[in-house]
């Protein structure tokens, strides 16, 4: 079994900054995409950064210039930098992660979510 554990969150007015962490731990044999989303109260979750096993980056148009995806692949762990937060930045952050387990088994697992709130 594979667990996600995400932290970082918390609250910070307009304009601020804040880093998520993520790490993967358990029985991982291998870890290939990793990425966030994030889900608003009431609206659905949706994309937020992802980076592949080797350094490439995608990010929703809503972050872009503004939020930074990196990873460490012997920590097994995935930043997002979030800079000139905006209260539209305000949702339940959730780290996912494309890997293998030890038994060589494929998931896709997801953290527990981080709740970041952008006071204006």
């Amino acid at each position: 079994q594979v667990q996600l554990v995400e932290s970082g969150g918390g609250l910070v007015q307009a304009g601020g900054s804040l880093r998520l962490s993520c790490a993967a731990s358990g029985s991982v044999f291998s870890i290939n995409a990793m990425g966030w989303y994030r889900q608003a109260p009431g609206k659905q979750r949706e994309f937020v950064a992802r980076i592949t096993r080797g350094g490439r980056t995608d990010c929703a148009t809503s972050v872009k210039g503004r939020f930074t995806i990196s990873r460490d692949n012997a920590k097994n762990t995935v930043y997002l930098q979030m800079n000139s937060l905006k209260p539209e930045d305000t949702a339940v952050y959730y780290c996912n992660a494309a890997g293998v387990d030890s038994s060589r088994n494929m998931n896709n697992y997801w953290g527990q979510g981080t709740q970041v709130t952008v006071s204006s």
